[in-house]
């Protein structure tokens, strides 16, 4: 009778082990699993990502054959470290250089460059990134200047990052070969700066496009010195509505001939953008209107307090000027996608 109440025992003993066992393994399962919902650490928030496919969406930047920056969103594989891996889908390899050429585009980090190290500072937002000695050969002070902008634009698309510190083989320089200034920590300034008045007061950033093989467009984002005392919005658009700064860029706009803009006004987080048209007829294309939304959309992003935008026409809506389109107006996430 003894034997058989402890047989019993070490039996309810062994299924409980077992069902523990059960529940121990589901739950490390449930961790480490990468069919589960991807995990977005609180400085990531904000950003969007395919769950389905394990992919983010993240916008890189390269530089065209006029030596302009070009942000591309890609899709790469969501993993921790997400910004050193943005990185590394910049640096210059054949592979890369294939996937680009059918666009125009190249890449702006050398070849053979590799990233030793990365950390980022959560009170004040820099980014100390380690590069290999590779990063210095780049061959033009353009090329050069791409390179250091390329890197601090496209890791401050991550909201936990507001500026970048460069180091090259573990070494803080305060150059790289051709005099662009890596000392201190860099934040966005001055993407494709082109010249402009001499007595220029202030700079907006304005998205132009340029066509490649008559097959691919893409937004360009132009900085544009102006007499303005400080940034701001009606600034912005006038310098979109007037069309390329440069001549020898090959740069255009979405605002179709004879559309001349009258006012702009920002209520509750909306930019009504006013504008007169001198044949109302070449608006009544959806096309037409998608691409003057988006352009006029894209070169609003850089404030903060515009969401959406409304056009107008002679300060009457689409629909009452007698164009039944619909409109995206929410501000586009990105300029261009490959």
């Amino acid at each position: 009778m003894k034997i058989k109440k402890t047989l019993l025992i070490t039996i309810i003993f062994v299924l409980c082990i077992n069902l523990a066992g059960c529940s121990l393994k589901d739950g490390f399962l449930k961790l480490f699993s990468k069919e589960e919902e991807e995990i977005i650490r609180s400085d990531e928030e904000n950003l969007l990502t395919e769950e389905d496919e394990g992919l983010r969406k993240t916008v890189l930047y390269f530089q065209n054959s006029e030596g302009l920056l070009v942000p591309l969103m890609r899709k790469i594989p969501w993993e921790e470290g997400i910004a050193k891996l943005a990185l590394r889908n910049m640096i210059d390899s054949p592979s890369l250089r294939e996937t680009l050429s059918p666009i125009g585009l190249m890449p702006i980090i050398p070849v053979g460059t590799e990233i030793t190290g990365m950390s980022i500072d959560e009170e004040t937002g820099i980014c100390k990134v380690d590069f290999t000695e590779n990063l210095l050969n780049c061959e033009t002070e353009k090329s050069e200047e791409n390179l250091v902008k390329g890197i601090v634009y496209t890791l401050t698309e991550f909201p936990a990052i507001k500026k970048v510190q460069i180091v090259v083989g573990g070494k803080i320089l305060p150059s790289l070969k051709h005099g662009i200034g890596i000392g201190e920590p860099l934040e966005r300034e001055d993407i494709n700066l082109v010249e402009g008045e001499e007595n220029a007061r202030s700079k907006v950033v304005v998205y132009y496009k340029e066509n490649y093989n008559q097959e691919y467009e893409y937004y360009i984002p132009v900085t544009v010195p102006t007499l303005a005392p400080t940034p701001n919005i009606y600034t912005a658009i006038e310098q979109l509505f007037e069309g390329s700064p440069s001549e020898t860029l090959g740069l255009y706009t979405d605002i179709p001939d004879g559309l001349t803009l009258q006012g702009v006004e920002v209520r509750d987080g909306t930019a009504y953008v006013d504008v007169f048209a001198d044949k109302l007829d070449a608006l009544k294309e959806q096309f037409v209107i998608d691409g003057i939304t988006k352009n006029i959309g894209l070169t609003l992003k850089q404030f903060d307090d515009i969401e959406k935008v409304e056009l107008l026409i002679d300060g009457k809506t689409l629909e009452e000027a007698g164009i039944d389109i619909e409109h995206y107006e929410s501000i586009p996430a990105f300029a261009n996608e490959y």
